[in-house]
């Protein structure tokens, strides 16, 4: 149940989001996970590193099963996401910063792509192409 009117507009903002906003805002969590289980290892709150790189980690299967295989791109995509995932266990359970940063730095980087894509898209799109 719904109650508070920031839940309320969250859930409506997820309804009507199109796909590639929807892609960003996932990215967007993985990045923010990621960023606090680092944070945890930095404040030796193992705890609170294992449930957001846990959560990350959610984030990406869920990445994993948006991706659409009738495109070449989606097989790529998955390998690295299966190596994200890999490292961010390991990263979990050596409580290893260099590993999170990582993962980090390529979440940063597909999420840039992603929203430049998304932009030209909607730009072709809008001039009817």
């Amino acid at each position: 149940m719904i109650n508070s009117p920031y839940q309320k507009y969250q859930q409506t903002q997820l309804q009507t989001a199109p796909p590639s906003q929807l892609l960003l805002m996932l990215y967007d969590g993985a990045i923010r996970f990621v960023r606090m289980g680092i944070s945890g290892i930095d404040e030796k709150n193992y705890e609170k590193t294992n449930t957001n790189l846990c959560k990350a980690q959610a984030v990406i299967n869920e990445l994993i099963a948006a991706l659409n295989y009738d495109y070449q791109i989606a097989k790529t995509l998955f390998q690295v996401y299966e190596y994200m995932l890999h490292r961010l266990i390991n990263a979990n359970l050596k409580k290893d910063k260099t590993q999170a940063n990582e993962v980090l730095s390529y979440l940063l980087e597909l999420r840039d792509a992603w929203e430049i894509a998304g932009k030209s898209h909607n730009a072709s799109v809008g001039q009817g192409g």
